[in-house]
């Protein structure tokens, strides 16, 4: 059986994003069963539905994204918290792949979201409004492990990796539980 594709979607648009540097830690723990790749957000055009209405063509970036969505088998969301939701990106960029309505690029992909803050609460907020948008998006979301990972710079070395066991042993549940959620619900 071939690996699932699966899309990181990292919220944080940061050049030194501790996201990012947590996201590329799940990849690498990953099991053979996921073949993960990041989707990069952050040259969407802002949602706009003028933009490809009455005849319109959308803008090339979400062509290109949807396009990219579309193949994928499920989606792992790692984002902080920006004012206690989720960050402009990426909400533009669920937007963007929820649109026009019926052609939802989402809908029936398994999916998970890891929060990464330094912040003591590890970015709840952001989690419990992504979820939210989940239930929208008809998405099967893995309810357990939570992943909140709050004081996250503390968590990471110089060169960007876990310094600890006990956080490498929580995201490798984190990623071994979504591999087994994704192999139950991903479409054939």
């Amino acid at each position: 059986m071939s690996a699932k594709k699966i899309a990181v979607i990292v919220g944080s648009l940061r050049k030194d994003s501790i996201n990012r540097k947590f996201a590329h830690e799940l990849m690498a723990m990953a099991p053979a069963s996921l073949a993960m790749q990041i989707v990069e957000i952050g040259e969407l055009p802002l949602y706009n539905q003028d933009l490809e209405e009455n005849g319109a063509t959308a803008p090339q970036a979400w062509q290109t994204f949807r396009q990219q969505m579309a193949g994928m088998d499920g989606v792992l969301f790692v984002t902080p918290e920006y004012n206690r939701s989720v960050p402009a990106a990426l909400k533009n960029a669920i937007d963007v792949g929820s649109r026009p309505y019926g052609s939802s690029i989402w809908s029936g992909k398994p999916a998970a979201i890891v929060s990464v803050s330094p912040g003591a609460t590890g970015g709840f907020g952001a989690n419990h409004h992504l979820r939210q948008c989940m239930v929208f998006l008809d998405m099967p979301l893995l309810q357990q492990p939570e992943a909140y990972i709050g004081g996250a710079t503390k968590l990471l070395d110089d060169n960007g990796k876990i310094n600890n066991d006990s956080s490498r042993q929580f995201l490798q549940k984190i990623i071994d539980t979504y591999a087994a959620w994704v192999a139950k619900t991903a479409k054939v």
